[in-house]
């Protein structure tokens, strides 16, 4: 595992949910390297689809920048030493999606 304390950067979950978050990285950092990105973020996606429901999305690395869409109470991003670790639950309503066709469009014209 990572030396060092969790930071979190944002984050709109609740007390309890980032807590799970903090706890499933560091076991996930118990089983596998900082080398395997893709392995933790599964880990960590897995457990929280198991736990609070599918639609949950990780992405982890050192070096990412990312522009999302969650659900309220759904998010958080948090640093263990180098490593960032980005959690959330998609969203995408029919008004998301109106969105995006308006926006295709304009950028067709």
């Amino acid at each position: 595992m990572l030396e060092g304390k969790a930071v979190i950067g944002e984050s709109d979950m609740l007390q309890t949910m980032q807590q799970d978050a903090l706890d499933l990285a560091a076991k996930a950092l118990d089983f596998y390297d900082v080398t395997e990105p893709t392995e933790i973020a599964r880990f960590i996606k897995k457990e929280f689809d198991g736990i609070y429901g599918p639609g949950w999305q990780c992405i982890v690395g050192t070096d990412f920048g990312s522009f999302v869409t969650h659900c309220y109470g759904c998010f958080i991003h948090f640093c263990i030493g180098n490593l960032a670790i980005l959690l959330f639950r998609g969203s995408a309503g029919p008004e998301a999606e109106a969105t995006q066709f308006s926006t295709l469009e304009a950028v067709k014209a």
